[in-house]
């Protein structure tokens, strides 16, 4: 910091400064984003459950997810895991304008 600015001092000009808060800004977000990625504590239980098996980029039936989960209500599915994780923008339809299409998949996002 005190290198920076002295640096400025001399030089005239404030480049070396701004580059130095730069710089600083870059690390702590850098070590912030290493912290959060990939954490998934704030999310529910149930949708924690979920997403532990589904995998990125495979498509899931809603029956499959439910197999998967050892589920059977296809009612408390939908309302406890499916719905909230994709409201929460965890899990996304393939065919979000048909709902209710027999041929409607789940993709972790």
């Amino acid at each position: 910091y005190y290198a920076a600015i002295a640096e400025c001092h001399t030089a005239g000009e404030s480049t070396a400064f701004i580059e130095f808060i730069l710089s600083q800004i870059d690390q702590i977000l850098n070590e912030v984003s290493a912290r959060i990625t990939g954490q998934t504590d704030y999310l529910p239980q149930t949708i924690q459950r979920l997403l532990t098996v589904v995998e990125y980029d495979t498509p899931y039936t809603s029956n499959a997810l439910m197999e998967k989960l050892g589920l059977k209500a296809k009612e408390g599915f939908r309302r406890n895991y499916l719905r909230p994780a994709i409201e929460l923008n965890v899990i996304r339809m393939t065919i979000p304008d048909k709902p209710n299409s027999r041929n409607q998949r789940y993709v972790r996002v």
